[in-house]
């Protein structure tokens, strides 16, 4: 035990100096002068380095291995606690330091010349940059261990557990399934979208209400403004979300703030086990699913809109908001190219291109200079649109530009994830759409929290589901309540 708490102790200060990190992004985006810019990168740049230095140190690596090669007296979370630490180890300790920094460089010129390369439309200037960054990331891949397919050794740096061999026949059969949907949605006229301009404190004042009818604590968070909505955990108790006021688009404004709240109600409902590893999400596609749980299989609801009609109602009076108009403003299907501006129907679809391309890009069975090609004829084979211009395709989204090769998949995780847990949590909550139309959320999201939050990390995210869920099908799930949606929007017209 004396061992355990001295590497215990090791890892809480690691897992702090993140946390001081966090909270320095947190005010960059927030509450930071401009003139700070320069020297908040220098701390930031800092803190990474120690960081850095203490996860890579030789005599974290001992005590670990000396621990994993005497459990015996450990209990299941301090085992836990031991898979989780060396996975995080051998992530740090496995890529080269000059690999490291190549990574880091390269990405920071990406985005600039993706920067220029979307006000231009043109992908010439990317593409060398997008060039190297694929280069890294297969050596990243290689230096991390056998894997079944490369790509794997990327996914599990966002969800641990996740394969191609699972992901690709899954994404493959969620297309095919949601396919004859958009086109059956397509011949179909759609319900008006919701354009109102609406006064700024009445929006600010609504949002507020959300945020607290669904039970995130402001005792232990709070709800700022950024350019581009985010949530920060620190600590159970200190949980940062923001959102971002748009007064021409009311929908767009609630669903990004009830999303955050997802990713928030999560991070507040995590387990305090300092030193562990153990008590953060069980991967980001698990994350994910909370928030698109909160924000689509409840937001989305007809008996959601029922009760915000009546909150609406009574902050932006002048709005004159009845439930159906508003059930059917949520669900309105119109593929798009862009993917932040996608309906909950098609917004899967985007993903599973990007899904296809970062496959084919990491086995070299795509070369960068064809991508905007392939792009376009993904897009028009699987969305059933096509890009105009390497700005509404290819360019449109700054992740690969960041690096973040592996990513992409999460979204869709988290909506087949979020699928299941609706059906699960119907048979265990016969009630439970009875009490989100009369605004009462708390078995929703204690049902959430003794089967998703309290357990941590303490096993991966599939793992986790199964659980819960049992032998449910995620992919029949997703395809079963997006019809179910579909359907009543429909009726409505």
């Amino acid at each position: 035990m004396e061992r355990w708490e001295k590497l215990r102790a090791r890892i809480e200060e690691i897992e702090s100096i993140k946390q001081a990190a966090g909270v320095l992004q947190w005010d960059q985006h927030t509450f930071m002068p401009p003139g700070g810019a320069a020297s908040r990168g220098r701390q930031l740049a800092t803190l990474e380095a120690l960081v850095h230095e203490r996860i890579t140190a030789p005599s974290l690596a001992a005590q670990l291995s000396a621990l994993e090669s005497a459990p015996d007296g450990l209990d299941t979370i301090q085992r836990a606690a031991l898979k989780n630490i060396r996975r995080e180890v051998d992530q740090a300790t496995k890529l080269p330091a000059a690999l490291v920094k190549a990574l880091a460089v390269a990405s920071a010129a990406a985005v600039g010349a993706w920067q220029q390369a979307k006000a231009a439309d043109d992908f010439a200037p990317f593409q060398p940059h997008l060039e190297a960054l694929v280069d890294l990331k297969r050596q990243a891949a290689g230096h991390l261990g056998e894997a079944a397919h490369p790509y794997d050794n990327l996914l599990n740096q966002y969800d641990p557990g996740a394969t191609v061999a699972e992901l690709q026949p899954m994404f493959d059969r969620l297309a095919a399934g949601l396919r004859p949907l958009v086109a059956e949605a397509a011949a179909q006229p759609q319900p008006e979208p919701i354009t109102d301009t609406v006064p700024l404190e009445g929006l600010k004042v609504l949002n507020r209400r959300i945020v607290a009818a669904l039970g995130f604590r402001d005792s232990d968070g709070r709800l700022d403004e950024s350019a581009h909505p985010f949530t920060l955990g620190v600590v159970p108790s200190d949980v940062r979300l923001t959102t971002h006021y748009h007064t021409d688009n009311l929908l767009g404004t609630l669903f990004g703030t009830i999303h955050e709240t997802g990713h928030g109600l999560y991070e507040q409902g995590l387990p305090s086990r300092p030193g562990t590893l153990t008590d953060g999400a069980a991967g980001t596609g698990m994350h994910e699913s909370q928030s698109r749980f909160w924000e689509n299989v409840i937001g989305r609801s007809r008996p959601f809109a029922g009760w915000l009609a009546e909150q609406l109602a009574v902050d932006i009076p002048s709005l004159k908001m009845d439930a159906d108009r508003l059930f059917g403003a949520l669900n309105r299907v119109a593929p798009s190219l862009v993917r932040i501006h996608a309906d909950e129907l098609t917004y899967n679809l985007h993903i599973i291109v990007r899904f296809n391309l970062e496959v084919a890009l990491v086995e070299g069975s795509l070369q960068v200079k064809d991508l905007p090609g392939a792009w376009a004829d993904q897009y028009e084979q699987i969305v059933g649109v096509r890009p105009a211009s390497p700005a509404q395709g290819v360019l449109q989204d700054v992740h690969w530009a960041m690096g973040l090769l592996g990513y992409f998949p999460s979204y869709t995780i988290g909506n087949l994830y979020a699928a299941s847990l609706r059906y699960a949590m119907q048979d265990a909550l016969p009630g439970m759409w009875d009490q989100v139309r009369r605004g009462d959320f708390d078995a929703v999201r204690g049902w959430l929290r003794e089967n998703i939050h309290s357990a941590g990390s303490v096993v991966d995210a599939p793992e986790l589901l199964a659980r819960v869920v049992g032998d449910r099908d995620p992919v029949t799930d997703l395809i079963t309540h997006l019809s179910e949606r579909r359907a009543a929007a429909a009726r409505l017209l």
